[in-house]
Formats: structure tokens, C-alpha cells, sequence
């Protein structure tokens, strides 16, 4: 039986934490930055949890 492959592209932005859960980088960080607070420019440089909808899917195109 050939082995399974990942999804290359959900590899590269996603990662599971210690408990199993999906992460991911925080959107809106491209550009139109400067109307936003100093507060959510600050929230939005940290990872954040998959929403929980989601979450078998992306695990599934990790490969695990």
C-alpha cells in the first residue's frame, strides 16, 4: 500500500499544536494596516486555532 501524502500547501500554513489542534498565521496582515489599532495590529501577530469547524479537514490534509 502506498504511503499517504500531505497536502503541500496546507503544510506550509498550518501546524498542529501539542494537544492536536490545528494552527494558523492571523489574516489581514498584507497591507490597509494603518487604519487599524496599535491593540489589534499587536492581536494579530500571534497564531491563532482553526475554527473547530474545521478542523478534521485540515487535519486530514496533514495527514493525520
Amino acid at each position: 500500500m502506498p504511503k499517504m501524502k500531505s497536502n503541500r500547501a496546507a503544510r506550509k500554513r498550518f501546524k498542529l499544536s501539542g494537544t492536536g489542534l490545528a494552527i494558523r498565521r492571523s489574516s489581514n496582515l498584507r497591507h490597509g494596516m494603518i487604519s487599524d489599532s496599535r491593540n489589534s495590529k499587536r492581536k494579530k501577530g500571534h497564531n491563532v486555532v482553526v475554527a473547530p469547524a474545521d478542523q478534521a479537514r485540515v487535519r486530514k490534509m496533514l495527514g493525520s
